[in-house]
């Protein structure tokens, strides 16, 4: 098995629950809007001690596409955050949501 199999298992055996969903507003920073459905996988552990967090884009199927890797140095926290059925710009716009203020990622596609 390797990373992105790996990653399919992860998200193919957990309970994906969606906390922002597109167009709501986040429940503390009032001005951001999810541009996607976003949540986390239940059961699971992530760099901030929450759930793995997950983009869901509009393909079907639920496989994992990329992942965003992000650092935010004023929380001093590294993340892995799932692109799951999301097209190239889609997953373009769940970056730019992390490329703001303290915080840098990079997105890394899967390889097809």
């Amino acid at each position: 098995m390797n990373y992105w199999s790996g990653l399919d298992k992860l998200m193919s055996t957990r309970k994906l629950v969606i906390d922002g969903p597109k167009g709501s507003r986040h429940k503390v920073y009032r001005d951001f809007v999810y541009p996607l459905d976003y949540g986390y996988l239940e059961g699971t552990v992530s760099g901030d001690g929450a759930g793995v967090d997950v983009w869901m884009g509009s393909l079907s199927g639920g496989a994992v596409t990329g992942v965003i890797c992000t650092v935010d140095l004023l929380k001093g926290d590294v993340e892995t955050k799932l692109l799951v059925g999301c097209t190239d710009e889609e997953a373009k716009t769940a970056l730019n949501c992390h490329n703001v203020g303290s915080q840098h990622a990079i997105h890394v596609k899967r390889p097809m």
